[in-house]
């Protein structure tokens, strides 16, 4: 749900005959969700294009939020020493436009505060794994994407949703200042929850996004998603699918050597294309004093389905 320059979403969905457009509406019809958090979803000032988007939507979704992203947000450093300024390298997160590829959020509950850590700098994150011949490393904000808070009323009191979307762990070199940044990203909420960055929620939170990180397998450092899913003030569900991924045969291509259960995988990197296989990187973490009752993950059809599946968690208070 993000194109290579500003308003071309928006045109799209008013146009009607986006094929991708179809298939994660259709996948979000099926899920029927109370509460969706979409990653890669262009951003704008009005939040127009996601108010047209949710407006063809079956279940009907009368809150919307967004806040701008870092993706495509302008500095003025050649981040990706290829020479050049104001490139989709050197954005704060890799992005074309400033707001492409946001977090997205879609609810039946209202939306009463909504606020971000975006311009949390990564050199300021506790334990930080910046070191100091990162380009922009002064500079730098921690977010690719973002780390946002939703505080939702929803029935039985508030109910507060962390989203969040971490670069992927790769497609730099030895370096490895992507990976560092993925972890980082990552390790944020757990200082987040301790505390670090203002008064965490007491009870009743969901943390949701896409980490872009394996807890076994991939290229990423495992470590901040292995703390996550092991920290006592979460609870992981283990959403699993038996489709997809999950019927993948390891037969010497991308998923050969994965350790991983093939089932917990939310995205389809599979094609022969010197891709990592496919991972688990998807998330949906509700905190312990919530009722989990099942979980899973959905897969779209066709070839315009997104790669991701849509990771779903059923829990009440």
């Amino acid at each position: 749900m993000q194109r290579d320059g500003p308003g071309l979403l928006l045109r799209d969905i008013l146009r009607g005959d986006a094929a991708d457009v179809a298939a994660v509406r259709a996948l979000i019809d099926r899920a029927d969700a109370d509460i969706l958090v979409i990653s890669g979803f262009d951003y704008d000032q009005g939040l127009v294009a996601l108010s047209t988007f949710r407006d063809g939507l079956g279940p009907g979704y009368p809150h919307v939020a967004a806040t701008r992203p870092n993706a495509g947000l302008a500095t003025d450093a050649d981040l990706d020493g290829d020479g050049y300024m104001r490139g989709a390298g050197d954005a704060q997160g890799f992005g074309a436009f400033a707001g492409q590829g946001g977090i997205a959020v879609l609810s039946r509950f209202p939306v009463r505060d909504i606020r971000d850590y975006n311009a949390v700098l990564w050199r300021d994150l506790p334990g930080t794994l910046l070191v100091e011949s990162d380009p922009g490393g002064g500079d730098q904000r921690l977010a690719s994407v973002g780390h946002v808070s939703v505080v939702l009323e929803a029935p039985g009191g508030d109910l507060t949703l962390l989203a969040f979307h971490a670069t992927p762990p790769v497609f730099d070199g030895p370096e490895d200042r992507n990976g560092r940044r993925n972890h980082d990203e990552t390790a944020f909420w757990l200082h987040y929850l301790d505390g670090a960055f203002g008064p965490a929620p007491e009870t009743a939170f969901v943390l949701a996004g896409d980490a872009n990180l394996d807890p076994v397998d991939g290229d990423g450092r495992p470590d901040a998603i292995t703390a996550l899913l092991a920290d006592p003030r979460l609870q992981d569900p283990r959403p699993s699918s038996d489709t997809g991924r999950a019927l993948a045969i390891k037969d010497g291509g991308a998923n050969a050597g994965q350790g991983g259960d093939p089932r917990l995988d939310t995205a389809n990197w599979n094609d022969g294309r010197g891709d990592p296989g496919n991972l688990r990187v998807d998330y949906v973490l509700p905190s312990r004093d919530l009722t989990v009752h099942e979980a899973g993950i959905l897969w779209g059809d066709g070839a315009e389905a997104p790669r991701h599946g849509l990771v779903w968690v059923e829990f009440s208070r």
